[in-house]
């Protein structure tokens, strides 16, 4: 380390000499570094006398770097680029309590949001943003730090690692459910209004495609609300405007409080799956490692 520093100019002449280079000129690099012109031009005469040639061609008006300029301009500015860029990691650490979350609404209104007071006890120094839409958020940006999809879990914008699947079943307002009597039937099920939601998402499963697992079609084009979102389908059903599909991770809190009940033993598994994705080309702040221990904890948790 001794021979290195020996071998190295004094950072403060390089300070100046990278500034000249970067802004091609004397005037522009004492503006910047807050000295004078003549201090500059110290500098940069210090190191053309140590290594023995210019550095610099004076023009009229302006300067011009030399090969072996160019050379040390190209070496500087990577040095300076690297020093800076783990100084902002460290920052980045350092302001690594700023957490951002992406998840679809639904998931967000009825998992996230009713569970995400036992993360901030336990971590109150850690704020939570939490960004929802039901359209993917990409995580290879600057402003997510972890999302949670449904779907294969092959995302090529980070790595993705399994949370839990699903199951979807026939849910109402338990008033709602009084009101129709037991269904012994599946085919029961066509003749009350079926509420549905309007998705682009092929992996979600709508009421055709739940009936058809059991030999069941609706007749005509059937009856019941139609809604944007899954949200509004949920609450729906909730204020007694028909049956709906409960997907059960996300309406067991409902389940459980019996503002919603499961009308029939019938259920289909989905295929796909709930994940958690994280960037691949950013190192993870400590925050999302918590985030992901505290995920895994709520999803391994027993059914209520």
């Amino acid at each position: 380390m001794a021979n290195l520093r020996r071998k190295l100019p004094p950072l403060t002449a390089l300070t100046a000499f990278e500034a000249v280079a970067r802004l091609g000129g004397f005037t522009r690099a004492a503006a910047e570094l807050g000295v004078t012109q003549a201090a500059i031009s110290r500098q940069i005469h210090l190191l053309e006398d140590m290594f023995g040639f210019p550095l610099f061609r004076r023009l009229h008006r302006r300067v011009e770097l030399t090969e072996k300029g160019k050379q040390l301009s190209s070496t500087t500015s990577t040095a300076f680029n690297l020093i800076a860029e783990t100084i902002s990691d460290w920052s980045k650490e350092e302001a690594g309590d700023d957490l951002a979350i992406a998840a679809t609404i639904a998931f967000s209104h009825f998992w996230l949001l009713p569970r995400i007071a036992s993360f901030s006890k336990a971590h109150p120094n850690i704020r939570l943003r939490i960004i929802t839409q039901d359209n993917a958020i990409k995580v290879d940006g600057e402003d997510v730090d972890l999302a949670i999809r449904f779907g294969s879990g092959l995302w090529p914008d980070g790595d993705a690692e399994f949370l839990f699947h699903d199951e979807i079943f026939p849910i109402c307002s338990a008033d709602y459910a009084q009101e129709i009597g037991q269904i012994r039937d599946l085919a029961q099920l066509t003749r009350y209004p079926l509420i549905t939601n309007d998705t682009a998402d092929p992996t979600w499963t709508n009421w055709n495609q739940w009936l058809a697992a059991f030999s069941v079609t609706i007749p005509g084009k059937g009856s019941g609300m139609h809604c944007s979102f899954y949200t509004e389908a949920i609450y729906a059903a909730l204020n007694g405007h028909g049956i709906a599909l409960g997907w059960r991770r996300l309406v067991e809190d409902l389940l459980t409080q019996n503002r919603l009940v499961r009308l029939t033993n019938e259920a289909i598994v989905t295929q796909n799956a709930y994940f958690f994705i994280a960037p691949r080309r950013r190192a993870r702040k400590k925050a999302v490692d918590l985030f992901i221990e505290w995920l895994k904890r709520e999803a391994s948790l027993p059914e209520p």
